[in-house]
Protein backbone atom coordinates (compact mmCIF):
# COMPACT_ATOMS: atom_id res chain seq x y z
CA UNK A 1 0.00 0.00 0.00
CA UNK A 2 1.19 3.51 -0.75
CA UNK A 3 0.45 6.16 1.85
CA UNK A 4 -0.04 9.71 0.68
CA UNK A 5 1.89 12.05 2.96
CA UNK A 6 0.51 15.21 4.49
CA UNK A 7 3.03 17.32 2.59
CA UNK A 8 1.81 15.84 -0.69
CA UNK A 9 -1.77 16.68 0.19
CA UNK A 10 -0.75 20.20 1.14
CA UNK A 11 1.07 20.87 -2.13
CA UNK A 12 -1.01 18.84 -4.57
CA UNK A 13 -4.55 18.96 -3.25
CA UNK A 14 -7.21 21.27 -1.86
CA UNK A 15 -5.24 21.82 1.34
CA UNK A 16 -2.96 24.15 -0.61
CA UNK A 17 -5.43 26.89 0.27
CA UNK A 18 -3.74 26.92 3.70
CA UNK A 19 -0.61 28.46 2.20
CA UNK A 20 -1.67 30.12 -1.06
CA UNK A 21 -0.78 33.80 -1.12
CA UNK A 22 1.23 33.43 2.10
CA UNK A 23 4.85 33.89 3.12
CA UNK A 24 5.92 30.44 4.25
CA UNK A 25 8.57 29.28 6.70
CA UNK A 26 9.45 25.58 6.51
CA UNK A 27 10.72 23.38 9.37
CA UNK A 28 12.38 20.34 7.83
CA UNK A 29 15.49 18.21 7.44
CA UNK A 30 16.81 15.62 4.93
CA UNK A 31 14.01 13.14 5.75
CA UNK A 32 11.44 15.70 4.59
CA UNK A 33 10.94 14.16 1.16
CA UNK A 34 7.94 13.09 -0.91
CA UNK A 35 7.38 9.56 -2.26
CA UNK A 36 9.67 10.35 -5.22
CA UNK A 37 12.48 11.40 -2.85
CA UNK A 38 12.16 15.04 -3.88
CA UNK A 39 12.99 17.27 -0.94
CA UNK A 40 10.12 19.46 0.19
CA UNK A 41 12.17 22.64 -0.06
CA UNK A 42 12.43 22.05 -3.80
CA UNK A 43 8.69 21.39 -3.91
CA UNK A 44 8.01 24.69 -2.15
CA UNK A 45 10.11 26.88 -4.44
CA UNK A 46 7.36 26.93 -7.06
CA UNK A 47 3.73 27.70 -6.25
CA UNK A 48 1.24 30.37 -5.32
CA UNK A 49 3.14 31.19 -2.14
CA UNK A 50 6.53 32.59 -1.22
CA UNK A 51 9.07 30.50 0.70
CA UNK A 52 10.91 32.99 2.91
CA UNK A 53 12.76 31.02 5.61
CA UNK A 54 14.00 27.56 6.54
CA UNK A 55 14.26 26.10 10.04
CA UNK A 56 16.29 23.07 11.14
CA UNK A 57 15.75 20.85 14.23
CA UNK A 58 18.34 19.00 16.32
CA UNK A 59 21.27 17.65 14.24
CA UNK A 60 20.83 20.53 11.79
CA UNK A 61 18.96 21.35 8.61
CA UNK A 62 21.29 18.93 6.81
CA UNK A 63 21.24 16.42 9.71
CA UNK A 64 25.02 16.43 9.61
CA UNK A 65 25.81 16.75 13.32
CA UNK A 66 26.09 13.33 14.99
CA UNK A 67 26.23 14.10 18.67
CA UNK A 68 23.61 15.25 21.16
CA UNK A 69 24.20 18.68 22.68
CA UNK A 70 26.12 19.90 19.64
CA UNK A 71 24.28 23.00 18.55
CA UNK A 72 23.72 23.82 14.90
CA UNK A 73 24.75 27.24 13.59
CA UNK A 74 22.42 29.55 11.75
CA UNK A 75 23.25 29.62 8.06
CA UNK A 76 22.27 30.64 4.56
CA UNK A 77 21.05 28.12 2.04
CA UNK A 78 23.17 28.93 -1.01
CA UNK A 79 21.02 26.96 -3.44
CA UNK A 80 17.74 28.68 -2.55
CA UNK A 81 19.22 31.89 -1.12
CA UNK A 82 17.16 31.60 2.04
CA UNK A 83 18.09 31.98 5.70
CA UNK A 84 18.36 28.74 7.67
CA UNK A 85 17.44 29.29 11.31
CA UNK A 86 18.67 26.69 13.77
CA UNK A 87 16.15 25.57 16.40
CA UNK A 88 18.88 23.72 18.26
CA UNK A 89 21.12 26.64 19.08
CA UNK A 90 21.05 29.50 21.57
CA UNK A 91 17.28 29.24 21.10
CA UNK A 92 15.08 26.21 20.53
CA UNK A 93 12.05 28.34 19.77
CA UNK A 94 11.64 30.59 16.72
CA UNK A 95 12.15 34.22 17.66
CA UNK A 96 10.13 37.21 16.55
CA UNK A 97 12.96 38.19 14.19
CA UNK A 98 13.03 34.72 12.63
CA UNK A 99 9.29 34.93 11.97
CA UNK A 100 9.29 38.52 10.70
CA UNK A 101 8.75 37.43 7.08
CA UNK A 102 6.54 34.42 7.85
CA UNK A 103 2.75 34.20 7.77
CA UNK A 104 2.49 30.42 7.93
CA UNK A 105 5.02 28.06 9.51
CA UNK A 106 4.90 24.60 7.90
CA UNK A 107 6.34 21.72 9.96
CA UNK A 108 7.30 18.60 8.00
CA UNK A 109 9.45 16.37 10.20
CA UNK A 110 9.74 12.58 10.45
CA UNK A 111 9.22 11.54 14.06
CA UNK A 112 10.06 8.07 15.44
CA UNK A 113 7.28 7.54 17.98
CA UNK A 114 9.32 7.92 21.18
CA UNK A 115 8.75 10.54 23.89
CA UNK A 116 12.34 11.70 24.10
CA UNK A 117 12.89 12.28 20.36
CA UNK A 118 13.16 16.04 20.13
CA UNK A 119 11.36 16.76 16.86
CA UNK A 120 7.96 16.72 18.55
CA UNK A 121 9.26 19.36 20.97
CA UNK A 122 10.69 21.48 18.18
CA UNK A 123 7.17 21.33 16.74
CA UNK A 124 5.71 22.25 20.14
CA UNK A 125 8.11 25.18 20.44
CA UNK A 126 6.99 26.34 16.99
CA UNK A 127 3.39 26.30 18.23
CA UNK A 128 4.36 28.42 21.25
CA UNK A 129 6.22 30.94 19.13
CA UNK A 130 3.47 31.08 16.53
CA UNK A 131 0.89 31.93 19.14
CA UNK A 132 3.13 34.62 20.63
CA UNK A 133 3.89 36.24 17.26
CA UNK A 134 0.63 35.85 15.36
CA UNK A 135 1.72 33.14 12.92
CA UNK A 136 -0.31 30.12 11.80
CA UNK A 137 1.19 26.62 11.92
CA UNK A 138 0.54 23.81 9.46
CA UNK A 139 1.81 20.38 10.54
CA UNK A 140 2.08 17.93 7.67
CA UNK A 141 1.61 14.44 9.00
CA UNK A 142 3.98 11.51 8.45
CA UNK A 143 3.86 7.87 9.59
CA UNK A 144 4.84 6.78 13.06
CA UNK A 145 7.48 4.25 11.95
CA UNK A 146 6.59 1.80 14.74
CA UNK A 147 2.83 2.04 14.30
CA UNK A 148 0.09 3.69 16.28
CA UNK A 149 -1.32 0.87 18.39
CA UNK A 150 1.23 0.07 21.09
CA UNK A 151 1.71 2.33 24.10
CA UNK A 152 4.51 1.43 26.51
CA UNK A 153 6.11 2.83 29.62
CA UNK A 154 5.42 5.08 32.55
CA UNK A 155 4.07 8.58 32.07
CA UNK A 156 6.65 11.34 32.54
CA UNK A 157 6.50 12.99 35.97
CA UNK A 158 6.13 16.78 35.36
CA UNK A 159 8.92 17.36 37.90
CA UNK A 160 11.26 15.87 35.27
CA UNK A 161 10.17 18.02 32.36
CA UNK A 162 13.00 18.82 29.94
CA UNK A 163 13.72 19.36 26.27
CA UNK A 164 13.50 15.58 25.82
CA UNK A 165 10.20 15.42 27.68
CA UNK A 166 7.94 18.46 27.74
CA UNK A 167 4.63 16.73 28.43
CA UNK A 168 3.32 13.85 30.63
CA UNK A 169 3.12 11.07 28.04
CA UNK A 170 4.52 7.49 28.01
CA UNK A 171 7.80 6.66 26.29
CA UNK A 172 6.18 4.86 23.34
CA UNK A 173 3.14 7.01 22.68
CA UNK A 174 1.73 5.60 19.44
CA UNK A 175 0.99 9.02 17.93
CA UNK A 176 1.89 10.54 14.60
CA UNK A 177 3.48 13.97 14.73
CA UNK A 178 0.19 15.47 13.56
CA UNK A 179 -1.73 13.77 16.34
CA UNK A 180 0.90 14.90 18.83
CA UNK A 181 0.44 18.47 17.57
CA UNK A 182 -3.31 18.26 18.22
CA UNK A 183 -2.76 16.81 21.70
CA UNK A 184 -0.09 19.32 22.71
CA UNK A 185 -1.96 22.28 21.31
CA UNK A 186 -5.31 21.54 22.92
CA UNK A 187 -4.74 19.34 25.95
CA UNK A 188 -1.51 20.93 27.09
CA UNK A 189 -2.56 24.49 26.35
CA UNK A 190 -0.28 25.73 23.57
CA UNK A 191 -3.31 27.23 21.84
CA UNK A 192 -1.72 28.18 18.52
CA UNK A 193 -3.62 28.67 15.28
CA UNK A 194 -3.01 25.12 14.03
CA UNK A 195 -3.96 23.07 11.00
CA UNK A 196 -2.87 19.44 10.64
CA UNK A 197 -2.82 18.01 7.13
CA UNK A 198 -3.39 14.26 7.57
CA UNK A 199 -2.08 11.40 5.48
CA UNK A 200 -4.24 9.27 3.26
CA UNK A 201 -4.13 5.49 3.60
CA UNK A 202 -2.24 5.23 6.89
CA UNK A 203 -3.55 2.81 9.51
CA UNK A 204 -2.48 2.41 13.10
CA UNK A 205 -1.30 -1.15 12.52
CA UNK A 206 1.29 -0.06 9.94
CA UNK A 207 5.01 -0.08 10.46
CA UNK A 208 7.00 2.14 8.12
CA UNK A 209 7.74 -0.65 5.66
CA UNK A 210 3.98 -1.14 5.16
CA UNK A 211 3.51 2.40 3.84
CA UNK A 212 5.24 2.41 0.44
CA UNK A 213 7.04 5.61 1.53
CA UNK A 214 10.84 5.57 1.05
CA UNK A 215 12.90 5.47 4.25
CA UNK A 216 15.33 8.33 4.82
CA UNK A 217 17.09 8.31 8.17
CA UNK A 218 15.48 11.07 10.26
CA UNK A 219 18.68 11.70 12.24
CA UNK A 220 22.25 10.40 12.06
CA UNK A 221 21.82 7.63 14.63
CA UNK A 222 18.44 6.36 13.42
CA UNK A 223 19.73 4.71 10.24
CA UNK A 224 17.09 2.01 9.76
CA UNK A 225 13.58 0.95 10.66
CA UNK A 226 15.18 -1.72 12.86
CA UNK A 227 16.67 1.11 14.93
CA UNK A 228 13.26 2.66 15.55
CA UNK A 229 11.87 -0.66 16.83
CA UNK A 230 14.44 -0.94 19.65
CA UNK A 231 14.81 2.81 20.23
CA UNK A 232 11.96 3.43 22.74
CA UNK A 233 13.89 1.32 25.24
CA UNK A 234 17.48 1.43 24.04
CA UNK A 235 17.53 5.23 24.19
CA UNK A 236 17.67 4.89 27.98
CA UNK A 237 21.30 3.80 27.59
CA UNK A 238 22.14 7.39 26.66
CA UNK A 239 21.74 8.03 30.39
CA UNK A 240 24.35 5.42 31.31
CA UNK A 241 28.09 4.89 31.01
CA UNK A 242 27.41 1.92 28.72
CA UNK A 243 27.78 2.38 24.97
CA UNK A 244 24.43 2.55 23.17
CA UNK A 245 26.22 1.70 19.94
CA UNK A 246 26.88 5.23 18.75
CA UNK A 247 30.01 5.12 16.66
CA UNK A 248 29.03 1.74 15.19
CA UNK A 249 26.87 0.87 12.20
CA UNK A 250 24.12 -0.44 14.52
CA UNK A 251 23.37 2.32 17.05
CA UNK A 252 20.86 1.32 19.76
CA UNK A 253 21.07 -2.32 18.69
CA UNK A 254 24.64 -2.81 20.00
CA UNK A 255 24.78 -2.22 23.76
CA UNK A 256 27.85 -2.89 25.90
CA UNK A 257 30.97 -1.72 27.69
CA UNK A 258 34.65 -2.68 28.03
CA UNK A 259 34.00 -4.48 31.34
CA UNK A 260 31.23 -6.76 30.03
CA UNK A 261 31.70 -10.34 28.77
CA UNK A 262 29.46 -10.47 25.70
CA UNK A 263 28.97 -14.23 25.67
CA UNK A 264 27.90 -14.39 29.29
CA UNK A 265 25.72 -11.29 29.04
CA UNK A 266 23.84 -12.45 25.93
CA UNK A 267 23.19 -15.84 27.54
CA UNK A 268 21.83 -14.14 30.65
CA UNK A 269 19.51 -11.98 28.55
CA UNK A 270 18.21 -14.90 26.50
CA UNK A 271 17.45 -16.73 29.76
CA UNK A 272 15.01 -13.94 30.68
CA UNK A 273 12.64 -15.04 27.93
CA UNK A 274 11.75 -11.65 26.51
CA UNK A 275 9.16 -12.16 23.76
CA UNK A 276 10.07 -11.30 20.18
CA UNK A 277 13.80 -10.92 20.86
CA UNK A 278 17.09 -12.77 20.77
CA UNK A 279 20.35 -11.45 22.14
CA UNK A 280 23.49 -12.27 20.19
CA UNK A 281 26.90 -11.91 21.83
CA UNK A 282 28.62 -8.89 20.34
CA UNK A 283 32.05 -7.30 20.61
CA UNK A 284 32.44 -3.88 19.04
CA UNK A 285 34.73 -0.87 19.03
CA UNK A 286 32.96 2.50 18.68
CA UNK A 287 34.75 4.93 16.38
CA UNK A 288 33.51 7.87 18.46
CA UNK A 289 31.32 8.69 21.49
CA UNK A 290 31.53 6.55 24.66
CA UNK A 291 34.46 4.13 24.82
CA UNK A 292 35.79 5.24 21.46
CA UNK A 293 38.57 2.98 20.15
CA UNK A 294 37.99 0.51 23.01
CA UNK A 295 36.68 -3.03 22.68
CA UNK A 296 33.24 -3.34 24.22
CA UNK A 297 31.46 -6.57 25.11
CA UNK A 298 27.70 -6.83 25.17
CA UNK A 299 25.01 -7.90 22.78
CA UNK A 300 23.07 -7.01 19.70
CA UNK A 301 19.30 -6.94 20.11
CA UNK A 302 17.67 -8.93 17.32
CA UNK A 303 13.93 -8.38 17.08
CA UNK A 304 12.35 -11.58 15.79
CA UNK A 305 8.71 -10.51 16.22
CA UNK A 306 8.22 -6.76 16.38
CA UNK A 307 4.51 -7.11 17.27
CA UNK A 308 5.48 -9.02 20.43
CA UNK A 309 8.70 -7.14 21.25
CA UNK A 310 8.49 -4.87 24.33
CA UNK A 311 11.20 -2.25 23.80
CA UNK A 312 10.91 -0.62 27.22
CA UNK A 313 10.77 -3.87 29.16
CA UNK A 314 13.82 -5.07 27.24
CA UNK A 315 15.82 -2.03 28.30
CA UNK A 316 14.80 -2.43 31.94
CA UNK A 317 15.82 -6.09 31.92
CA UNK A 318 19.14 -5.18 30.28
CA UNK A 319 19.90 -2.47 32.83
CA UNK A 320 19.19 -4.94 35.61
CA UNK A 321 21.44 -7.52 33.92
CA UNK A 322 24.28 -5.04 33.37
CA UNK A 323 24.10 -4.04 37.04
CA UNK A 324 24.23 -7.69 38.02
CA UNK A 325 27.18 -8.41 35.72
CA UNK A 326 29.33 -5.58 37.08
CA UNK A 327 27.91 -4.29 40.38
CA UNK A 328 31.09 -2.37 41.24
CA UNK A 329 31.15 -0.43 37.96
CA UNK A 330 29.38 2.96 37.95
CA UNK A 331 26.31 2.77 35.74
CA UNK A 332 24.85 6.26 35.44
CA UNK A 333 26.09 9.13 33.32
CA UNK A 334 26.42 12.54 34.99
CA UNK A 335 24.79 15.73 33.70
CA UNK A 336 24.68 17.85 31.64
CA UNK A 337 22.38 16.24 29.11
CA UNK A 338 20.09 17.99 26.64
CA UNK A 339 20.11 21.35 28.44
CA UNK A 340 19.54 19.77 31.87
CA UNK A 341 22.47 20.51 34.18
CA UNK A 342 21.28 19.14 37.54
CA UNK A 343 19.11 16.04 37.23
CA UNK A 344 20.79 12.78 36.17
CA UNK A 345 20.32 12.07 32.45
CA UNK A 346 18.67 8.71 33.17
CA UNK A 347 15.99 10.47 35.21
CA UNK A 348 14.94 12.88 32.49
CA UNK A 349 15.05 10.07 29.93
CA UNK A 350 12.90 7.71 31.99
CA UNK A 351 10.72 10.57 33.21
CA UNK A 352 11.38 10.18 36.95
CA UNK A 353 14.02 8.88 39.36
CA UNK A 354 12.11 5.62 39.87
CA UNK A 355 14.20 3.53 37.46
CA UNK A 356 17.60 4.70 38.72
CA UNK A 357 16.73 4.19 42.37
CA UNK A 358 15.20 0.78 41.75
CA UNK A 359 18.18 -0.52 39.74
CA UNK A 360 20.61 0.76 42.38
CA UNK A 361 18.55 -0.89 45.13
CA UNK A 362 18.41 -4.16 43.13
CA UNK A 363 14.62 -4.18 43.13
CA UNK A 364 12.93 -6.62 40.78
CA UNK A 365 12.25 -5.52 37.23
CA UNK A 366 8.60 -6.45 37.79
CA UNK A 367 8.35 -3.86 40.54
CA UNK A 368 9.69 -1.15 38.21
CA UNK A 369 7.05 -1.96 35.60
CA UNK A 370 4.14 -2.72 37.93
CA UNK A 371 2.24 0.53 37.30
CA UNK A 372 2.94 0.91 33.60
CA UNK A 373 -0.38 -0.62 32.57
CA UNK A 374 -2.22 2.01 34.60
CA UNK A 375 -0.34 4.83 32.87
CA UNK A 376 -0.71 3.22 29.45
CA UNK A 377 -4.47 2.80 29.86
CA UNK A 378 -4.88 6.37 31.06
CA UNK A 379 -2.96 7.75 28.11
CA UNK A 380 -4.86 5.54 25.66
CA UNK A 381 -8.08 7.16 26.89
CA UNK A 382 -6.58 10.66 26.93
CA UNK A 383 -5.29 10.54 23.36
CA UNK A 384 -8.49 9.15 21.85
CA UNK A 385 -10.06 12.48 20.84
CA UNK A 386 -6.87 13.59 19.08
CA UNK A 387 -6.43 10.55 16.83
CA UNK A 388 -6.74 11.00 13.07
CA UNK A 389 -6.55 7.34 12.01
CA UNK A 390 -7.91 3.93 12.99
Amino acid sequence: MSVRLGIERLLDGPDRKLIEGQRVGLVCNPASVDRSLVHVVDRFTAGAWKLTALFGPQHGFHSDLQENMIESPHAQDAKRRLPVHSLYSETREPTKAMLADVDVLVVDLQDVGTRIYTYIYTMANCLRAARAHGVRVVVCDRPNPIGGEVIEGATLDPAYTSFVGQFPIPMRHGLTIGEAARLFNERFGLNAALDVVPMEGWRRSMYFDDTGVPWVLPSPNIPTLDTTVVYPGAVLFEGTLLSEGRGTNRPFEFIGAPWIDGDRFAAAMNARGIPGARFRPAFFEPTHHKHAQRLCGGCQIHVTDRAAFPAMRTAIEMLDAFKGEAPAEPLWRDPPYEYEHVKPPIDILYGSDRLRRAIDARESTASIMENWDRDEDAFRALREKYLLYR
